[in-house]
This record gives C-alpha cells, structure tokens and sequence, in this order.
C-alpha cells in the first residue's frame, strides 16, 4: 500500500490542505505543536474512523467550524482508492454525514463497511496497523514495555496465528457442544425404553377386543328403541292433525265473530259519517249566500256593472296600466331630482376640496420659508466645521515628518517588523526545546555516573568510552543558553518596534478618515446651498397655485346653489304623481275583493256538490256492508253445527300417552348414546396407546442411531482441536525463528561493531541481548537511546516479517515513524538514519517519518514544511523536495 494523496478541510489544526506522497522516504519536518502529527493522525482517520485514533468527532472537527473533511488516495496491489469522510456538528454534536471508499470496481458507504473493507485490503485492523506500521509518538518503547504474554498476543495477532487458535477454540467449542447433545440424547434414549416398557406391560390390544364387544351390544339396543320411538311418533302426528282440524275450525268461527261485530261498527260509523256531511252541505250554503251579499254591496262601489269575472279582469289590468304610467314618472322625476342633488353635492365638495387644497398650499409655503432660514444658519455653521478638518488634517500630515515612513507605507511598514518577529519566536521556541532535552540528558547523565554508571549505555563506568560525553552536553546547554538569551533580547526590541509601527497605522488611518469625512462636508455644503434656492421657487409658485384654486372653489358654490332650485321643483312634480298613484292603488283593492268574493262563491257551489254526491255514495257503501253482515251470520251458524267432541276428546287421550312414551324413550337413547360415546372415546385411547408405543419404538431406533453418529463426531472434534493447537505451535516457532533472524539482520546494520553480538527471541516471545563477551542483558537495561533503537528494529523486522509473508511478499502499508528520536541523542540519530535507509533498501516502498530532526531531514527523499501561524493557530502544510531544494529554499527566503 502507497499513500498518493491527502486532503483535509478544518481537521483540528488544518483550516485547508492538499499534500501529495511519493515512493521513499519522505520527513515531515516543521516545530514542535505546529500539526505534524495531525496529518498522519488524518491518514489514520480516513482509513479507520476516529476510534482509531482515541479521539471523538467533536475533537476531529476544527473549533468553531460547522464540518470536516478528510480525503485519501492510496494505491494498493497496483489498484487505486479513494475514500472520502465528512464530519458535521449539528446541535453541538459532531456526526459522520458521509463516508465513501471507492475502488476500480466497486463502492463502499457507511463507516462500518468502509472500516471492514479497509481491514480485508490490508488484512488487519487498526489495532494490528499500529503494532506494524505505525509508530506512533511515545509509543516506540511500546513493545519492549510489554509482557511476553501481551507481546505474543500482539504478534501472533499480526501473524494471523490468532486464526488458528479462534479455530481451535471453536472446535473445542463443537466438541463440547457435541458432547453435551450426545448426553442429552443418550438420556432420552433411556427414558424412550423405560416408557416403551410401561406401555408393553398395559396388554393394549386385548383391552381394545373387550371394548369392542360392549359397543355392538349397545347399538343392538339402540336400534330397537329407534324403531319404537318411530311409532309412537305417528301415533302423536294423527291425533294432533285431529286436534288441529278441531283448532282451525275454532279459529275460523272466532274470526267471523270478529268480522261481524267489525261490520256492525262500520256501518254505524258510516251513517254518522253521511250526517256530518249534511251539516257541512248546511254551513256552506250559508256562507254562499254571505258571499253574494258582500258581493252585491261591491258592485255598487266600483266601474264595472255586472259581477263577470271577465269584465273585473279587463278593469283589473287597465287599472295597472295607469298606475304603471304614473310609476314610471315619479321614476323619471326621482331620477333628474338625484341628477341635481348630486350635481349640487359634488359642486359643493369640489369648492370645499379647492379651498382646502389652497389652505394646505399656503401652509406648505409657510413651511418652507422657515426651513429656508434655518437651512441658511446650518450652512454657517458647516462651514466652520470644515474650516477646523482642514486644520486637523495638516496638523496629521506634519506628525509623519519625523517618522521612518511615508503617508501609505505604514502598514507594510508594520507587517515586515512582524514577520521578523514571528521568525524571531519560532527560532526562540526551537533553541528553547532543543535547551531543554539538553538539560534532560545531560541530568540523566549526571546521575548515571554518580550511580557508577555509563551515561550512554547504563553498564558500570570502569572501562566505558562514553564518559567523555557529559562534558560536550554541558558545552551544548551553555551555547544554547546564550543563543536563547541573545533571541529573547532581539524579542523584545522587535515588539517595542511593532508598537511604534501600531501607532504610525492607527495615525494613517485616522487621516484617511479626516480626508473622507472633510470631502464628504464639501459635498454636502453645496447640495445644500442648491436646495434652497430650490425651496425658494418652490415656495412662490405655491403661493400662486393656492390663490387660483380660491377663484376656483367660488364658481363651483355658484353652480351649485342654482342645482338645488332645479331639485326642489322636481320634488313637487313627484309628490303630486305620488297622490294620483294612490287613488288608483285604492280602486286596484276594491276590485281585488269582488273578484274574491266572486271566486268564493264559485267554490262553496262546488264544494257543496262534492258533499252531496259523497254523502251518496256512503249510503250505497252501507247497503253492501249489511249484505255482507247477513252471509257472514249464516257461515257461522253452519260452523256451528260441524263439531264431533267425542273424536277430539280421544285424539287428546293418544296424544298424551304418545308424548309420554318419546319422553321416557328419549331418556333411554341418551344414556345408551353415552354409553356408546365412551365405549368409542376409550377404544380411540387404546388405539392412540398402540400408535404412540410403535411411534416410541420407531424414535427409539432412530435415537440410537444418531447417539452412534454423535460418538463418531465427538471424536472427530478431538482430532481437529488438536490438530490446530500443533499446527499454531508449529507456525509460532517458524515465524520466532524468522523474526529472530530479521530482527538480528536489523540490529547488525544499526550496532555493526559494537559492543553486543546477537539478540535471541525465544517460543515464548521473550528477549534477551547478548554481549561481545557472551553476558546476556534484559531490553530494559539499555540506556535510553539504545533502548528505543531496539524496539526500532523489532518494529522493522516485523514489518519484513509481514511484508515478506509465509508463502512470499504481501502488500504492506507504509512505514510510518512519529517523532522516533524523542529518546536519541545526536550520536543515536545517526544510526535511526542508517536504520531508515536500510528499510528503504530493503524493499519498503514508502517511509514517513515526522521528526523536527535536522539530521533526518538530511536523509529524506521529500520534505514536507509544517508552520502554524501564531496568529490564527492553523497549520499549513509545503512540499519542498529533496533536502537539498529545502535549503535552496530557505536561503531564499
């Protein structure tokens, strides 16, 4: 695996970077706290997530953003990838709002899928990616510091030994799972014979020939009792067919009795009916005969000579026709009545509009001649206001004769005394972190020889080369400690410089604003003096407009008052029209009512017609009812006489002894029906008895049968459990022995000639180092520097050890360093350099180290710049090539 690219968008430090890797080794290079980290930390995220990196998404996404944004490119087995993850805090919670892996052939979304798809390309998690690939910062010592218990885990997990025990305990699992089920079944087969038994014991099947014989017995019984019951049973159905002749008969009588008292009562009901009617046909002629009075006394009071209801139509609708004629002219008045009413309104608002309109213009006027006074003492003053900027802004101008700058230059004045600054700072902050990892040393030095000890390897001081050493590292501190003074004194001056230019911006600015502000009063001064002579003219012609508008509104009071006349004429015309409306309405009435009288008179003669021929017909319905009433009194006297006691009273005797006998019968059937139920009911149970010991039977064979095939698979679990336990041991010593062998190769090329000979790593993935004189040392008690070194080369080897594989080379991610010479000193570094270059010898296609190592940087095929800037505090990231181009660059800047 190749990391080709990487970009981020406010992750942590980084506000925007885009950074492309190439094969070899390449340095991150840049200060303390400047972000180096974090850009391998956001390789890390990409491919794992933050679980991977001990970290939350609210501390992934820059302070005070809304998102972040990781994206990496990466080659793997000559196949490209690209996955992208965005992190977006929505109500104060940080959340993964897009995560995407893309390949050649396929996509991948969500965290989880892109976490698994990542872990199968490079076949390990995150856990095994650090313990390989990635040494993380403070971290190097991490596998020495560990037991040989968790330094086995670590490396039996990186070697996919683990497989082979998660399989041996699954079939450890499976053996005991199969052990546990062939006892379960073994105790079923026990108690499947023991019911077998029980049920062989009960003799089923002569119990089932027994029931048999007393159910035929009871259905012989049955049948005879059916046949009886069968008899009685028409026995019952002919006296009741007697009985219910003999009812019918009955019923029929009752019902002509009903008929003939129903009949009876109609027919009274009717003649009281026809003498009601005779009183109606009474009252209505009397009414009659009120109508045609009340209609002659009419005809003497109206135009019309005969009470024809043609003739009182005809007068009817010439009457209309006048009173129509009459309406339409008090319409026609009313209407030029409204005509001048609403002249002489509209004349008279019109006047009161002109005058109001007059009185606002000379209002208006007023206004503006006392805005026009007070504009002109407001010139007067503005003017002086100008008079005293123009005085502020020389008095500015004569305060920058005396500085180091132009009016305009102050500011770039200012930014070059604060870039040297911010040099001056970062410089200060180097020499003050390289001061105090001098100091560390050269105390642990100093206690080391105290104790008798070497300071650089811990072994007794008699004899040893290094002790030479502390005088140099006392040296180094005191140069360094003059070197930081001498840049805390040039700090120093440098800010009161950057004060001094403050101050010359703040002044250049303050004039710019006097300047704007002085031209903005000049303008406003003369677009004022232009109002008002504006306002002016404005103010006259108003004047004249209002007294136009006076003439105006007294010719339109004129026009109006002769409107007025014109209406009040037009209101006599309609009152007179309205009289003669009148007369002609009281005629229309009279007539109305003769015509009713009429129509009334008309309708009682009918109506009495109607009553006479209705009271007719209801004596013929009578006389038809009194013929019916006499056929009904003879039917029911032949009823009568049809009765036969003696028949019925004997139907009644065998219809007793009937019913009583189907009872009784009835009972006996039941209990028998019961007795065959149960007769049924227990041989169903014997026969299911029969069926459940052949069904044990059969369970039974095939119980066996499957205990016999648990047996043989419980011993096939065995062997494969221990099949896996000797082939993980084997795998384990082939891969101790190539990791002892590596691990060796590695350390030669650091400790060529030096004063150890070999390391051995035993089955048990313990260590121990071996001196020129053959005495063994423990990891622990190297001194520091050698120390990290050796967990450097145990990293290394594993990495070959993994790179190289079982059955040839593996694709591997890149070597990653993260500040590996935190516990080296000078001479140490060296040799961390000649371990990088021996990796990349090797076969290691890409290494990144982040180190603010100088020496390292020697070493490097690419360099990438880190710096934060001080005042926004976000890291920006530079590709400057090789070593060389870097200094190239930094003489030039």
């Amino acid at each position: 695996m190749r990391i080709d690219r990487i970009r981020l968008e406010n992750f942590k430090c980084y506000a925007d970077a885009d950074l492309s890797l190439d094969r070899g080794v390449t340095v991150i290079h840049g200060l303390n706290g400047s972000g180096k980290s974090s850009l391998l930390e956001a390789s890390f995220f990409a491919l794992y997530g933050a679980t991977a990196i001990d970290q939350t998404l609210d501390e992934v996404v820059t302070i005070g953003a809304e998102r972040a944004v990781v994206e990496l490119w990466f080659t793997h087995e000559s196949e490209s990838y690209h996955v992208e993850r965005r992190v977006s805090v929505r109500e104060d919670r940080a959340v993964t709002t897009k995560c995407v892996l893309e390949g050649s052939d396929s996509t991948y979304e969500g965290a989880r899928e892109v976490r698994r798809r990542v872990g199968e390309l490079l076949r390990m998690d995150h856990e095994a990616f650090v313990n390989c690939a990635y040494v993380r910062q403070g971290e190097v010592n991490k596998l020495i510091e560990a037991s040989p218990d968790e330094r086995q885990d670590m490396l039996d997990e990186l070697l996919q030994l683990g497989k082979l025990e998660e399989y041996r305990q699954r079939a450890s699992d499976a053996r005991v799972g199969v052990g546990r089920v062939r006892d379960d079944k073994r105790g079923a087969l026990s108690e499947l014979e023991e019911q077998i038994a029980a049920k062989e014991e009960q003799d089923l099947h002569e119990r089932l020939n027994a029931l048999q014989s007393d159910l035929a017995e009871v259905e012989s019984e049955i049948e005879r009792f059916e046949d009886n019951r069968e008899q009685a049973e028409e026995t019952l159905a002919d006296a009741e067919a007697v009985l219910a002749e003999y009812e019918q008969k009955q019923s029929e009588l009752q019902a002509l009795e009903d008929d003939i008292e129903d009949l009876r009562e109609t027919i009274q009901a009717t003649e009281q009916e026809r003498e009601r009617l005779a009183d109606e046909i009474a009252t209505a002629r009397e009414r009659r005969e009120e109508a045609r009075d009340q209609r002659d006394e009419l005809l003497s009071e109206v135009e019309v000579t005969e009470a024809d209801p043609r003739a009182i139509e005809a007068r009817l609708e010439d009457l209309a026709a006048e009173v129509e004629s009459v309406t339409d002219r008090i319409r026609e008045l009313s209407v030029e009545k409204q005509e001048h009413d609403s002249r002489a309104d509209s004349l008279a608002e019109q006047a009161d509009d002109l005058e109001s309109t007059a009185a606002e213009k000379r209002d208006t006027a007023g206004e503006l001649e006392s805005e026009i006074a007070e504009g002109r003492e407001t010139l007067t003053t503005k003017r002086e206001e100008l008079e005293e900027l123009d005085a502020e802004i020389e008095d500015r101008r004569e305060s920058f004769a005396a500085s180091p700058v132009t009016i305009g230059e102050a500011g770039a004045h200012r930014d070059d005394i604060a870039d040297e600054l911010a040099e001056v700072r970062e410089t200060r902050a180097e020499t003050a972190a390289e001061l105090e990892n001098a100091r560390e040393r050269l105390t642990e030095a100093r206690e080391l020889r105290e104790a008798g000890k070497c300071p650089e390897c811990g072994q007794p001081i008699e004899g040893s080369p290094h002790v030479e050493a502390i005088d140099d590292r006392e040296e180094t501190v005191e140069t360094l400690e003059s070197r930081l003074a001498d840049l805390e004194d040039r700090e120093g001056e440098l800010e009161e410089r950057l004060d001094r230019a403050e101050t010359l911006v703040d002044s250049e600015t303050e004039l710019s604003r006097l300047e704007t502000e002085r031209d903005n009063l000049a303008d406003l001064l003369d677009q004022r003096a232009a109002a008002l002579e504006e306002k002016e003219d404005r103010a006259e012609s108003i004047r004249e407009e209002a007294a136009d508008l006076e003439r105006d509104a007294e010719e339109k009071r004129e026009a109006a008052a002769e409107a007025r006349e014109a209406a009040a004429d037009r209101q006599e015309e309609i009152a007179a029209a309205n009289r003669e409306k009148a007369d002609l309405n009281e005629s229309v009435e009279r007539l109305e009512v003769l015509q009713e009288c009429v129509e009334k008179i008309d309708d009682l003669t009918e109506q009495i017609a109607d009553l006479r021929e209705t009271r007719s017909e209801k004596a013929d319905l009578n006389d038809e009812r009194r013929e019916r009433l006499d056929e009904k009194r003879e039917r029911r006297a032949e009823l009568e006489e049809a009765f036969d006691e003696k028949r019925v009273e004997a139907a009644r005797d065998e219809k007793e002894k009937a019913e009583a006998y189907l009872e009784q019968v009835s009972e006996k059937l039941d209990e028998l029906e019961e007795r065959k139920s149960d007769l049924r009911g227990e041989i169903g149970r014997v026969n299911g008895a029969i069926e459940d010991l052949e069904d044990l039977r059969e369970r039974r064979d095939s119980l066996a049968a499957t205990v016999d095939r648990l047996d043989s698979l419980y011993e096939e679990t065995e062997q494969l459990e221990e099949m896996y336990g000797t082939l993980r041991a084997q795998l384990r010593q082939r891969n101790v022995e190539s990791l002892e062998r590596m691990l060796n190769e590695t350390f030669d090329l650091v400790y060529e000639n030096d004063s150890y000979s070999r390391i051995e790593l035993d089955g048990d993935y313990e260590l121990t180092v071996y001196q020129k004189d053959g005495e063994t040392l423990d990891p622990d008690q190297l001194s520091g520097g050698e120390r990290a070194l050796f967990n450097l080369s145990l990293r290394c080897a594993i990495y070959r050890l993994l790179a190289e594989g079982i059955e040839g080379a593996a694709p591997m991610p890149p070597l990653i360093l993260d500040e590996p010479t935190v516990f080296l000193d000078s001479g140490h570094v060296s040799k961390l350099v000649d371990l990088v270059g021996a990796m990349r010898d090797l076969g290691v296609e890409q290494i990144l180290v982040v180190s603010h190592d100088e020496e390292l940087v020697g070493a490097a095929d690419d360099i990438v710049r880190v710096r934060k800037d001080a005042t926004t505090n976000r890291s920006t990231v530079e590709r400057v090539g090789s070593a060389d181009e870097s200094l190239l660059a930094e003489a030039d800047d």
